[in-house]
């Protein structure tokens, strides 16, 4: 009997675990840091692997959550003549509109020469609309706009549950291009930052919209927090204008900070790997990698290497960690070139590039590097640092795809300005 109760146990966390793995709940994914454990096929034929659905999206640049038979996304959307937000719901299997939830106004949209909307850099415009990626948790779902507005949505209707507006409730600083981060969510708290002085960094609880604690005077950036535990101690880091910040996830104690410079704008994530922690940013300013200390109850930062731009920087593309190395897409304006590197963590040695990329995203799923290319292709490559080894390749979007691939139930979800895609790649 004992041993027919240790096989059912065990059952059921292989379940849960799988349950776990065949979603992309959020930004970077179910571990927060643009891993699955759910293995993918790379065997595809020649007109690359099986399409599940294609919809036609108006704008955007953030990438997809997937949960629960769902899909989620951003785009722009026309409601009696003025230009939304607006979050999708889209079936997971079929592509098919569930709900469309009405956001606020997009009145961060440029326009350029020939009147149209436009953020794109002026050699490479690349359309309009949304940068951030909704955040899924249970039944609900949390989007932070380009203008600074947190809103908790119902994941069965889209309706409204509760709305936070850090400009007018928090002296909220918006930025050039607005927003991009998303919301981060981790236990009973939804992370984000955009607040005014004191409160520049906030933490939401999850059911209710109340502050739970806030603080700092750091101006945000376009980086979404990263969660990760380092020397024991689970904390949410920050990319402000400042630099790096570590906060305690309960309290929002400062344990570390690490001073980096800001030019213009920043906007990859930060990528833990163990006890070192990288940062980058386009715009001439670089790469740089953080060793953290723990000695006691304080942390320290301190700076491990660092990069000029000449040498390599990531513009939005953040890569991943994997047994000692970071692979993702490195460059800055290199619109249809950008290479896909490696790079050693503990020295910042290129261990190989291979060009002809452009800035999209990078995950892993399993044992294989899945790359969106900036003009649609989906490559999938060996995480190796012996050298570059491609697996297979398509292209599978038109458009402009500034966005992160994602993995989940055997599919791959890809997103440009124009369109949303899922493609078959069950094993």
């Amino acid at each position: 009997m004992r041993v027919l109760f240790s096989v059912k146990l065990l059952s059921f966390f292989a379940l849960t675990l799988s349950i776990r793995a065949a979603e992309w709940p959020q930004f970077r994914g179910p571990n927060h840091d643009s891993t699955t454990s759910e293995k993918i096929s790379a065997k595809w034929p020649a007109q690359g692997p099986k399409l599940l659905w294609k919809i036609p999206v108006s704008g955007g640049f953030g990438s997809i959550a997937v949960s629960k038979g769902k899909a989620y996304t951003l785009t722009l959307r026309e409601l009696d003549g003025v230009a939304h937000e607006v979050c999708l719901a889209l079936d997971a299997n079929s592509g098919k509109e569930l709900w469309a939830a009405q956001l606020t106004v997009a009145n961060y949209l440029e326009k350029n020469q020939t009147g149209q909307a436009n953020s794109g850099a002026p050699d490479n415009t690349g359309g309009d609309g949304p940068r951030s990626t909704p955040s899924v948790d249970g039944d609900r779902v949390y989007v932070l706009t380009g203008t600074l507005v947190l809103y908790c949505l119902d994941a069965q209707n889209g309706k409204m549950i509760w709305r936070k507006d850090l400009v007018r409730e928090h002296h909220g600083r918006n930025i050039s291009w607005s927003n991009a981060a998303s919301p981060l969510i981790d236990g009973d708290l939804v992370f984000v930052a955009g607040g005014g002085e004191g409160e520049a960094l906030l933490a939401f609880n999850k059911k209710t919209g109340a502050v739970v604690w806030k603080g700092e005077d750091d101006t945000m950036t376009h980086s979404t927090p990263a969660l990760a535990t380092i020397h024991g101690v689970l904390q949410v880091i920050f990319f402000t204008q400042k630099g790096l910040a570590s906060l305690e996830t309960k309290s929002g104690k400062v344990l570390w900070r690490f001073p980096f410079r800001f030019s213009t704008s920043t906007a990859m994530t930060p990528v833990v790997a163990g006890n070192i922690v990288y940062c980058s940013a386009g715009y001439g300013v670089g790469s740089s990698a953080a060793k953290i200390t723990k000695s006691g109850d304080a942390f320290t930062a301190t700076e491990l290497w660092n990069k000029s731009a000449k040498e390599f920087n990531n513009h939005w593309s953040t890569p991943l960690f994997k047994d000692g190395y970071l692979y993702g897409l490195f460059g800055f304006k290199e619109y249809g070139k950008c290479p896909l590197k490696c790079i050693e963590v503990a020295t910042g040695e290129v261990k190989w590039s291979k060009e002809g990329f452009g800035p999209g995203g990078t995950i892993l799923a399993g044992d294989k590097l899945v790359v969106l290319g900036d003009a649609g292709q989906i490559v999938i490559a060996v995480p190796t640092p012996k050298a570059y080894t491609e697996l297979a390749r398509a292209n599978v979007l038109k458009g402009k795809c500034w966005s992160t691939p994602v993995v989940a139930d055997g599919r791959i979800y890809a997103r440009s300005a124009k369109e949303v895609v899922a493609l078959d790649v069950k094993p």
